[in-house]
């Protein structure tokens, strides 16, 4: 099978490193790539939002499978256009992309599925925000409705700083804060039929101790020692299966990876929110420990086959994932910066994110998230060892990380609240 990854960041580094290592992927191709795909693939330039050209492409080159990696091409439609082409694609068509495109939609949809959520209002005048910050209260929870490269979500206690951030974007979603740990799921779907890989955790913050603005993700850590043990069974319940039968009802089946973002609160599964592609970083994090081949699955959920592939295994052991990010990351990024990178080992491994080839052939930083370090273990207390090893053997003087990834999980300090039941029948959304 010839696979076509359309993407240039860590997400589709992390893919095309997974993909050729499977049996069944005789070659990798990625469309534009960068500086790390290009040494497990082979890299084109393309503009990854033209749906045409990536037709063209994946044409050209034979592929019996695209892979769309990005949110924005997914939301712009490329996947149909591949797909009208009669080239399977994993990724969703630009209608069912609404569920991460616009954040409004996906809260229809979840209302009408009947999957919890935080209760929220979409406010388009200052007199609608004002008083739906009034109602919530703090903290209050802001985000922007449309597509913000994961930077588009305010959390404050301060009033006037939510209230600034909601009148700077056009259409905005207030909800209700939900308390309790976070929790990414990622499911693999056929329109129908869903695989739901093991839970991981991300950590939005910039800095430690979760303290600063939110941003794309500083890293990330699978398995979760102190969730529910049929979590991803619960959420494929609750969620997942609910979500795909209101997409296939609204006649817009949902082919793809669906994400769940969640929190795991004393009244029971709440939806943060709805991505439509695999999660970055925690897909650096899961694929480091996924067993099944990944060409195979991805080719049954884009064939409508999902049903006749068998259940995803898993290797023992955890990962953690150190995000390396550039200087004034989440605001303007120090780009240039020059990076000697540690070798991997068999215990860590770098996957490129926002890097580019200097003038004098030197890789240097050319985006907010540069490098993203794997880190595996038979433990998380050893994962994050071997993660912030390859760290600190890293050379990036303009770049800098979160020191705790993991670090709460691998001591045993992060619990359920007493009370926690996956569902109650008498919830509100």
């Amino acid at each position: 099978m010839t696979v076509l990854v359309v993407g240039s960041g860590g997400r589709e580094h992390a893919l095309a490193l997974a993909l050729s290592k499977d049996p069944g992927v005789a070659a990798v191709h990625v469309a534009p790539g960068n500086p790390g795909t290009a040494t497990c693939a082979t890299n084109h330039p393309v503009d990854q939002a033209d749906g045409v050209a990536v037709a063209a492409l994946a044409g050209e080159l034979g592929a019996d499978l695209v892979v769309v990696g990005p949110e924005a091409p997914l939301v712009a439609g490329v996947a149909d256009v591949v797909r009208e082409a009669g080239i399977a694609c994993f990724g969703p068509g630009r209608e069912a992309a609404r569920l991460e495109g616009s954040k409004a939609f996906a809260k229809q949809v979840m209302e009408d599925a009947g999957v919890p959520t935080a209760a929220a209002r979409v406010c388009t005048t200052r007199a609608e925000v004002e008083a739906a910050l009034d109602e919530f209260g703090a903290p209050y929870v802001v985000k922007e409705d449309g597509l913000a490269a994961g930077k588009g979500v305010v959390v404050t206690e301060d009033r006037e700083a939510a209230l600034s951030h909601a009148l700077a974007c056009q259409q905005v979603v207030i909800e209700e804060y939900l308390d309790g740990p976070e929790v990414s799921l990622f499911a693999v779907c056929d329109g129908t039929t869903s695989r739901c890989f093991e839970p991981a955790q991300d950590f939005k913050r910039a800095a430690d101790g979760d303290e600063g603005p939110n941003t794309g993700g500083m890293g990330a850590y699978t398995p979760l020692p102190w969730a529910p043990a049929d979590i991803a069974a619960q959420v494929d319940e609750l969620v997942i299966q609910p979500t795909l039968r209101e997409m296939a009802r609204r006649g817009t089946p949902f082919t793809g990876l669906l994400y769940a973002g969640l929190a795991l609160t004393r009244r029971g599964i709440r939806v943060v929110e709805f991505n439509v592609r695999f999660g970055d970083p925690e897909t650096q994090a899961l694929l480091a420990r996924l067993k099944t081949p990944l060409g195979g699955l991805l080719h049954a959920a884009a064939t409508g086959t999902l049903d006749q592939a068998p259940s995803l295994e898993w290797g023992s052991g955890a990962a953690v994932v150190v995000v390396m990010a550039a200087g004034g990351y989440p605001g303007v990024p120090v780009k240039g910066g020059r990076i000697v990178l540690a070798e991997d080992t068999a215990s860590a491994h770098t996957i490129h994110a926002g890097t580019a080839q200097g003038l004098d052939g030197e890789l240097v930083a050319a985006g907010g998230r540069v490098l993203a370090v794997v880190g595996t273990g038979d433990d998380l207390a050893a994962a994050r060892q071997a993660a912030y090893g390859q760290v600190s053997a890293t050379d990036f003087e303009t770049g800098f990380t979160r020191t705790d990834i993991a670090e709460r999980a691998a001591n045993g300090r992060v619990e359920l609240d007493s009370s926690y039941t996956a569902t109650n029948p008498t919830q509100e959304n």
